[in-house]
């Protein structure tokens, strides 16, 4: 298996001068345009935008994976208290029969 960049950026020429896209490796065979911005009137405008734009992508996904993961972590500390007072409760039940 090759490791390949998942984030990267193309530039094309196109008849309103130059676009630049953002894609997303799926498969292997598989590309998805993420982001895209058209009408650049040279090349090296085209690559400076995508080289900025790729970086300030790959911050923001970077962010929201921080977050979506601190989301995650909080809510299976949350999931393990509930189960841990269920726990804790049934045992406070059972003793209470036993003394009887």
């Amino acid at each position: 298996m090759s490791k390949g960049k998942k984030y990267d950026f193309r530039v094309t020429q196109g008849d309103r001068g130059w676009k630049t896209e953002i894609t997303r490796r799926m498969t292997s065979t598989k590309t998805v345009v993420s982001k895209s911005h058209d009408g650049f009137a040279t090349e090296a405008e085209a690559q400076a935008w995508g080289l900025t734009e790729l970086q300030v992508f790959l911050g923001t996904l970077t962010e929201r994976n921080k977050r979506r993961s601190e989301k995650q972590a909080k809510a299976k500390l949350a999931a393990a208290l509930a189960a841990e007072a269920a726990t804790d409760a049934e045992d406070l039940d059972e003793d209470d029969f036993d003394e009887e």
